[in-house]
Parts: structure tokens; C-alpha cells; sequence
């Protein structure tokens, strides 16, 4: 899958640097041990973090600016990464959906970056590219029904928007059925190292918990 940043997100945001990740794997509804490392990385991040230290962090202050860079109230529009761990905060359950939704979710909570998950094989065409989100563009967003993503950014594939660091899109969300999977790690705070490393915790678990090799990993920038 070729991943393309597009003039008008290079200029908002010439610090953006996007871990790709492609890899086989097989799905399953919910994984123990995944949940047990799940539940040990929530009651750690309690211990570190507070709803106002938590806007302090880079990957979600960088997410945040970027967002007001683009033309988006961040507090009204939340990026997932925030959403995730301020539930978190709250004391609120998270929300479990399949192990490999579960394996993006902890890898965010480690790193503080929104990923992207896509079927690839719901994608259309061999290419997305990141851009800015238009007034009136449809939009469905996993479990929120229709999404404004106007300033939002957008990675679109050959038929529209899919995926966006507020909300994915339903098209191309991963369900049980997935053999091949696509994570985008967005990473607003241009920080190459830890994306890599977020890049390569997401391979551990893919090998741990998803009969699968790992992938393979690369930056766009």
C-alpha cells in the first residue's frame, strides 16, 4: 500500500511522520492474556497521568496542534488516542472489541499515538493519501454514524475518506473476517524513534496474539 502526504498536510503540519505497518494475520474475538496486559497498562498510566497532564504528553499535544492547525477544535473533536485514555482517567471500562482492535488500542496507551487499523483487502485501489477533510464530505465513523471531517485529516482510498485520527471509517474496519491488516501510526510530533518503537510493540503483539510474522514496517514523511 503506497501512503502519500499530501502539499496541503505537509504545510500544516511539515513535522508529520506516518509508521506503516502491513502484516497477515488472523483475528479473533478476544484474547486473555492481551486483556491482562490491557488492564496492567490502563492502572499504570493512572499512575503517571491526570486529565490535565495528559494534554502535556507530545504525541497528544502534537496530535492537538495539528488539529487547530487544520481548522478543528481538538476538545470537540477528539482525537482516538486522547478519547482512549482519558476514558482511562475517568475510571470508565474500555470498550473490547476483537484482539486486533485491542492490540491497536494498547500500543496507543503505551505511546500516546492515534493509529489507523484497515482491512486491507476493503481498501480500494493500492494507495491513500492523507489530505484535509472538505465541508459535506459523507463520512461514517465506526459506532458514531455520520462524521463532520470537514478540516479534519483524512486518508482517502480511490472511493473516499477512510480513515481519520478522530474515528475510522465502518468500510474498512476490521472485523473477524480480516487476512490482511494495514496500521497507520500518525505521528504529528515527528518523533521517527518512538514511532519505530510503537511500530515494532505492534509486531511483538501481532506475533504474540494474531498468528502472525510481525510484518513489515516503514516511515513516510
Amino acid at each position: 500500500m503506497k501512503i502519500i502526504i499530501s502539499d496541503a498536510v505537509k504545510e500544516k503540519c511539515p513535522n508529520l511522520c506516518v509508521g506503516v505497518l502491513e502484516a497477515d494475520v488472523k483475528n479473533t474475538e478476544m484474547c486473555v492474556p492481551l486483556w491482562e496486559q490491557i488492564k496492567q497498562a490502563e492502572e499504570d498510566f493512572r499512575q503517571t497521568y491526570s486529565t490535565e497532564t495528559l494534554k502535556e504528553r507530545p504525541s497528544i499535544a502534537a496530535t492537538r496542534l495539528a488539529y487547530r492547525a487544520f481548522g478543528k477544535d481538538p476538545s470537540r473533536y477528539r482525537p482516538s488516542n486522547e478519547q482512549l485514555v482519558r476514558r482511562i482517567l475517568q475510571e470508565k471500562e474500555l470498550y473490547q472489541i476483537n484482539t486486533l482492535v485491542d492490540i491497536n488500542n494498547l500500543a496507543s496507551i503505551h505511546w500516546g499515538y492515534s493509529i489507523g487499523g484497515f482491512d486491507i483487502d476493503k481498501i480500494t485501489g493500492d494507495r491513500l493519501t492523507l489530505g484535509i477533510g472538505r465541508a459535506g464530505e459523507p463520512y461514517e465513523g465506526i459506532g458514531r454514524g455520520p462524521l463532520n471531517i470537514e478540516f479534519l485529516p483524512v486518508y482517502r482510498d480511490a472511493t473516499g475518506g477512510i480513515g481519520t485520527p478522530t474515528s475510522d471509517h465502518e468500510r474498512t474496519k476490521i472485523g473477524l473476517d480480516i487476512h490482511r491488516l494495514l496500521f497507520l501510526i500518525n505521528g504529528y510530533d515527528g518523533n521517527r524513534k518512538n514511532i519505530l518503537e510503537c511500530a515494532s510493540e505492534l509486531q511483538k503483539l501481532l506475533r504474540q496474539y494474531a498468528f502472525s510474522d510481525g510484518g513489515n514496517v516503514k516511515l513516510v514523511f
